[in-house]
């Protein structure tokens, strides 16, 4: 993705240090986070995301 957040994404998804957990895999990030996220990058959620392998 070329997009990257700005103040105002930030805020839309809670905090900075969130968004920074949820890229270095450190947080799994809620549905309505997910969803958020899928929609200011005009996307889907399973191209960000995708289920951990067993």
């Amino acid at each position: 993705m070329s997009r990257t957040l700005d103040t105002q994404d930030v805020r839309a998804c809670g905090t900075r240090q969130t968004i920074v957990s949820v890229e270095k895999g450190h947080f799994d990030p809620s549905l309505p986070l997910a969803f958020r996220l899928a929609s200011i990058f005009e996307c889907q959620i399973e191209d960000i995301f995708s289920p951990d392998e067993p």
